[in-house]
């Protein structure tokens, strides 16, 4: 381990934020001269915008000095202290031999996470990915945002980085594992993403960058002997003596296996009923379903940042809630600067969902406002969760006749279809059309939102004017269906590692490459590699 100084609540006000300061903060916290600094970095920065007046980055430093314990003897300090780097190590290699290549199906973060991993370390994964590559689906998503012609494999939801690909890119996480975390966001950076995301308190990426950093990712993963297969849905499995062996393709396509990775995502629906045809153990969950709502990114901006705010680029908020029954309404995939988008995966179904680029500078600011929902409300069976959610979407594409029903807030508290807008427009890819959404929701979601919405107003100013723009539906905020694994990542059925958000284990770009992490080491930690053994 490297020592080095951690100095932290370094607070600067935005408008002299600059290297020279910076030097010049850690001078003085040390009282050292700039002679003894050999180097440092930036290890977090946060916004204190608590006084927007004086609004302050707040900097936690890690710096590399001569002779630091010398210097720590003569500060007192809770906040500075010697500081010994970790770095991520994978696990030594098994002893087991591996029988052929193994398979992970999906490309998402959990998917595409577990392959980089597993191919650097010499076991030539083979990912088969039901969707497209990345520059092939951006066009056909394109396509579907101008024709409203969905391909059921390759969309919003399906295709080569997953469902974050057409997102703001958010790396946000309450997760404690802090090594594996650092290792995704290096990984990010390694494959062309923006330096400030291993240190910002808020990182994105935006979904311009992320699909070339998915790409660069991608040709990682083969150079170092990883296959990926493209327009490849995995039918069927081949399990014998409650093992798996292999797998099927596109209904004839074989292959063979003794470790399949099942890192679906959310909204693999046809895959959770074969899985369940195969006798792979799973649980209903709780998840949330809501709607969307659009405000001027100036007023959301403004209010988070005060007068200063173009110093400091798009603000996000989060905002909880708990009704006066006790159900949860919270906003989730806020999206500064972006658009709306058409996120649906099957046909006359309408869901959405929230995107940005990495500047996030487009006119209006979105989140999703959704309510918490478990199995009291849809049933115990163990599809009657996704079957709520393809009920509502269903009743979303009859509501808009196809496109994006959209509402002002006004005419959603009074359950009457809006017929006009009022000081700004939706920004939307995918077509809308203005609607009622009390029609498409059920009644207990619409209450606990319009009984939130004020309360929300109260955070953010403007946050329930009456031209909000309301848009539906939020239904995959995460899985409705758990893939039961024990403590060793297994699933009922041995040899597949159930991954990452499809699975249950996850939620959203980050905790699901962490997992996807956490099922390359159990393989790695229990077989030997290519190089040490060929496959039979």
């Amino acid at each position: 381990m490297i020592k080095m100084i951690k100095i932290r609540q370094v607070k600067i006000p935005i408008i002299n934020d600059k290297e020279e300061v910076h030097i010049n903060k850690i001078t003085k916290l040390l009282n050292i001269s700039k002679d003894k600094i050999i180097n440092y970095k930036i290890n977090k920065r946060s916004i204190d915008a608590r006084d927007k007046k004086n609004i302050l980055y707040v900097y936690e430093f890690i710096v590399k000095c001569f002779e630091e314990e010398k210097i720590l003897n003569k500060i007192s300090s809770s906040d500075i202290f010697l500081y010994e780097e970790r770095k991520y190590q994978i696990p030594p290699k098994g002893n087991k031999k591996l029988k052929n290549r193994p398979i992970i199906i999906g490309s998402g973060p959990a998917g595409l996470f577990a392959a980089y991993l597993l191919s650097e370390n010499g076991y030539e994964p083979i990912v088969l990915e039901r969707g497209e590559k990345i520059e092939d689906r951006v066009k056909t998503v394109e396509e579907f945002f101008k024709t409203g012609i969905l391909d059921p494999n390759s969309n919003i939801q399906f295709g080569e980085g997953g469902a974050g690909t057409f997102s703001d890119g958010k790396l946000n996480t309450l997760t404690k594992d802090n090594l594996r975390a650092k290792k995704v966001f290096e990984i990010f950076v390694e494959n062309g993403a923006p330096e400030e995301i291993l240190y910002d308190s808020h990182p994105h990426i935006g979904t311009d960058i992320l699909r070339k950093v998915i790409k660069n990712i991608r040709n990682n993963i083969i150079h170092n002997g990883g296959t990926i297969k493209y327009n490849s849905l995995v039918t069927n499995l081949i399990i014998k003596d409650n093992k798996i062996t292999g797998v099927i393709a596109n209904e004839t396509e074989k292959y063979l296996s003794d470790i399949v990775v099942l890192a679906i995502g959310h909204s693999a629906r046809d895959t959770f009923y074969m899985l369940d045809s195969n006798n792979i153990r799973m649980k209903p969950k709780n998840f949330a379903i809501g709607l969307r709502v659009e405000h001027p990114k100036e007023m959301i901006d403004k209010n988070q940042y005060g007068d200063d705010y173009k110093l400091l680029g798009s603000a996000s908020y989060k905002l909880t809630y708990q009704t006066k029954s006790g159900r949860g309404v919270y906003s989730f995939c806020m999206c500064p600067g972006g658009y709306v988008v058409n996120a649906s995966s099957e046909k006359e179904r309408i869901c959405c969902n929230g995107m940005s680029n990495y500047e996030r500078n487009e006119k209006n600011s979105n989140s999703a406002i959704v309510v918490t929902v478990a199995p009291k409300d849809f049933g115990t069976n163990l599809f009657a969760g996704l079957e709520f959610q393809r009920t509502i979407e269903t009743l979303a594409y009859k509501e808009g006749n196809g496109l994006l029903p959209v509402q002002l807030y006004k005419d959603f508290k009074n359950n009457i279809k809006s017929t006009s807008f009022g000081d700004y427009q939706p920004n939307t890819k995918g077509d809308y059309t203005l609607a009622n959404l009390n029609n498409v929701l059920p009644k207990f979601i619409t209450d606990s939102i319009k009984e939130a919405m004020p309360e929300f107003g109260k955070k953010i100013k403007g946050f329930d004017r009456d031209d909000t723009i309301m848009l539906g539906v939020e239904t995959r905020t995460s899985s409705p269906i758990i893939i039961e694994r024990n403590e060793n990542y297994l699933a009922s059925i041995e040899g597949i590692y159930p991954c990452g958000e499809g699975a249950g284990y996850a939620g959203g770009i980050t905790t699901a490459a962490i997992d996807g992490i956490k099922i390359a080491e159990s393989i790695i930690s229990n077989y030997k590699d290519r190089m040490e053994n060929e496959y039979e």
